[in-house]
């Protein structure tokens, strides 16, 4: 028997990636399901946001096919910002031990990767199986925006913010890190 853990409406996580050669950077995710029923909710989350994993099944068709949908919504969102987008097809872990079967291709996803110009992968999150490379994917490709000064930290904008650290300099998503505050004396 099998347990399934869905998402429900939104879930929140944050994730810090050393880019190699560079700064840690903090990324701040949302994971909006995507089900129909949490689209008018999942709107806000767009918000703020430089980047999107597209995840899909690849053991249900109807998952990828909603992918265009997803990635229309998510650059209406984003706006007037362009997203960086990883399609990540997910539950390789199923396909490889032959408990499900493959409904999506791997050269599909690419194919789609390609029209789209941007980078694929599938993933097992039972194994572990590619999910540091998805993650370290979108994270290397806002770090470029950054560097080449297509994405830059704007006044009024919370996209992209810079980080405290005590020992190095970082670069903070989404994120509000405090310093710590001053000790009185008296």
């Amino acid at each position: 028997m099998m347990v399934s853990d869905p998402t429900v409406g939104v879930d929140f996580f944050a994730r810090t990636i050393q880019i190699p050669s560079g700064p840690r950077i903090k990324l701040q995710l949302w994971d909006t399901a995507g089900q129909e029923r949490f689209r008018s909710i999942t709107k806000s989350y767009y918000r703020n946001s430089v980047g999107a994993l597209l995840i899909y099944d690849i053991t249900k068709r109807a998952s990828f096919d909603h992918i265009p949908v997803w990635m229309n919504d998510a650059k209406r969102h984003i706006e007037p910002h362009r997203p960086v987008f990883v399609l990540v097809g997910c539950k390789l872990d199923l396909v490889n031990n032959g408990a499900s079967k493959r409904e999506v291709t791997e050269e599909e996803a690419k194919q789609f990767g390609a029209e789209h110009n941007i980078f694929t992968v599938e993933t097992s999150a039972k194994t572990g199986s590619n999910v540091e490379l998805a993650f370290s994917a979108i994270t290397q490709e806002i770090y470029q925006r950054i560097k080449s000064g297509e994405y830059q930290m704007e006044e009024g904008w919370d996209g992209i913010k810079s980080g405290y650290s005590h020992h190095s300099a970082s670069i903070d998503f989404n994120n509000y890190i405090e310093a710590e505050p001053a000790k009185s004396c008296c």
